[in-house]
């Protein structure tokens, strides 16, 4: 197997795929974009070094990010080069195990995606299975048990050059604040390899949940499960816990996990609501949850920010790039008034970074002028005491850098693009 892993053709996809995930440089400070420069140079003394059973991975870079709510995460970055051997690695078991997982679960495979699962949690509670088991893992990518994961990797993967290529990524230390700590468990967070190796020990699960006959839905660690009853879902519960102690190790975070209706539960980002038309139970439709609203806010008002020093068109394809992403992902929802009210937050934001970028009072009156305003209102505006902010939404700015002013610019709204992705919407869009 080691032959196939390192073969050209393997090797040269699997770098091709770590280039185009971009990402961090690891603890050697190497990017995404030198791989191709660089790689073919140190790539024969690598894959000696691979299959002589030689080589050593570099210490994976941990870097903490920020949660939504307000928590840190610790994600495990490997060098570019061990990201290319881990691809190839990926590449070559992925197929073995593929055959074998079950149809329930979304997460990192090929033809399946976020809005199946969603789909299908959907249809289940079409079906009145309205009492879901919606359990969260406790800090699963840091808990996963090494010898568990390599036992069940070595049901399919017998060659053991692999497999210690496999132990060795598994056991390397990580580097935080510039001191190496010892890893016993876990898969790093930001490895090629760490989402099939999820899947393979959380297949486990779903063999188990499927033995019992239960509905349920998983897309990656985030899995529910759908009940009759709320007594059937308690037991449920009671039983899905203690197996994951006792066969996987693993732990639920209680205080995000618990018994739910729809009205109250939310998957991927998506959110279930009543439709309320006669002879319609238990007939739901899917919304935007509330969290995602706000993330979506948050990516807004970050590339908006007035003091990052960037020009406008940079904002403009970077706002876009994350409209189109964002609505692409939350296509078919009835989200058209939401999106109306963030245009409108959002055009003042790029409003005020105009202003500020203007600076000082004498280019402001000149740029007023061009844009159409009397010199005696222009000079009188470019001397406000108005915060920014307030100016943002006032007159001043408002008729002046207009909505089809910012479209020359390059800017194009939310409801724009979402009117485009849904053509079957009919509310006219906004002037």
């Amino acid at each position: 197997m080691i032959e196939r892993v390192v073969h050209p053709y393997n090797l040269q996809k699997a770098l091709e795929q770590v280039i185009s995930n971009k990402g961090s440089a690891g603890v050697d400070g190497i990017k995404t974009t030198q791989l191709k420069m660089l790689f073919p140079d140190m790539k024969p003394q690598l894959l000696e070094a691979v299959r002589q059973g030689n080589y050593l991975p570099q210490p994976i870079l941990g870097v903490e990010i920020t949660k939504g709510n307000g928590k840190t995460r610790l994600l495990g970055i490997p060098t570019t080069t061990d990201r290319v051997l881990q691809q190839a690695v990926s590449q070559v078991i992925a197929p073995l195990f593929e055959p074998i997982f079950r149809a329930n679960s979304y997460g990192f495979r090929p033809s399946k995606n976020a809005r199946q699962a969603v789909g299908q949690a959907k249809e289940y509670i079409h079906q009145g299975l309205n009492h879901i088991v919606d359990i969260d893992l406790k800090n699963f990518f840091d808990e996963v048990d090494h010898c568990l994961l390599l036992n069940l990797v070595y049901q399919k993967v017998k060659c053991k050059t692999t497999l210690r290529l496999i132990r060795k990524w598994l056991r390397v230390p990580m580097q935080t604040n510039g001191k190496l700590q010892k890893r016993r468990k876990g898969v790093p967070q930001g490895s090629p390899l760490s989402p099939l190796l999820s899947n393979i020990l959380l297949h486990e699960l779903d063999k188990e949940m499927t033995r019992r006959k239960l509905k349920f839905v998983r897309y990656a660690d985030d899995f529910s499960i759908y009940c009759k009853s709320q007594n059937q879902a308690k037991a449920t519960a009671v039983v899905i816990a203690k197996f994951l102690k006792t066969k996987l190790k693993l732990t639920i975070n209680t205080e995000k996990s618990g018994i739910r209706r729809p009205v109250h539960f939310t998957l991927l980002g998506f959110g279930f609501v009543p439709t309320y038309q006669k002879g319609s139970k238990n007939q739901y439709q899917l919304v935007v949850a509330e969290k995602a609203w706000k993330k979506l806010k948050e990516r807004l008002k970050s590339i908006s920010r007035k003091t990052a020093p960037v020009k406008l068109e940079e904002r403009l394809a970077k706002i876009k790039e994350v409209q189109r992403g964002w609505l692409n992902y939350f296509r078919g929802t009835s989200i058209a008034g939401k999106l109306r009210a963030i245009d409108g937050w959002l055009r003042n934001r790029l409003r005020y970074c105009i202003w500020h970028d203007w600076k000082k009072p004498e280019r402001k009156r000149k740029n007023l002028i061009r844009l159409g305003v009397d010199q005696d209102h222009a000079y009188a505006f470019s001397r406000t005491r108005k915060g920014g902010w307030a100016i943002a939404q006032s007159p001043i700015l408002n008729t002046t850098i207009t909505l089809k002013r910012l479209k020359q610019r390059g800017y194009q709204s939310l409801t724009d693009v979402y009117i485009e992705l849904n053509p079957s919407f009919c509310e006219p869009p906004y002037t």
